[in-house]
This record gives C-alpha cells, structure tokens and sequence, in this order.
C-alpha cells in the first residue's frame, strides 16, 4: 500500500544521515526507500558501493574538521627581558 502511495504522489524523503556538508542521505517516510546525493548534487539508489563511499567521505571529512579545531591560532609567547647588572 505505501509504495502505490509513493507511485502515485511521488517519495517524501528525510534526511537519514549528513555525511558533510554538501552530501546527505535520504530515506523515504512512507517505503523506506534511500537515495543519496552524488557528484552532481542528483539523487541517486543507495547502492552498497555509494554507502560505502559516503562512510569513507564522512570518516575524512569528521578528521579533517577535528583537526582543524584541534590547532587554534597559538599566541606566541611571552617574552621577558633578563635584566642583569654588572657590578664594576
């Protein structure tokens, strides 16, 4: 029944996973259907290969943010001057 839902008024797809920024996962509320967005910004069948692809996108895309917030600007530090005296 909800696949003739879906044939006749189309899929409504949700957001099932970010993988970045630019590409998600989508899954159907009524069939369970998922799709992804490929190189082109398309939706495309959620093939193994594509999800296996958008972990590995992901994966990197996680290590090259935590990476970034790990190395803060450093302020350089703080120098003082040794004064010494010499005694004549």
């Amino acid at each position: 029944m909800k696949k003739i839902f879906c044939n006749i008024f189309g899929h409504h797809y949700s957001v099932s996973k970010k993988v970045t920024g630019h590409i998600k996962e989508y899954k159907c509320v009524h069939c369970g259907r998922e799709v992804t967005t490929d190189v082109d910004g398309n939706l495309s069948t959620l093939t193994p290969e594509l999800q296996e692809i958008n972990e590995t996108l992901e994966r990197l895309y996680q290590r090259r943010h935590r990476a970034a917030q790990v190395v803060a600007p450093k302020t350089p530090p703080q120098v003082t001057k040794d004064v010494t005296q010499k005694v004549a």
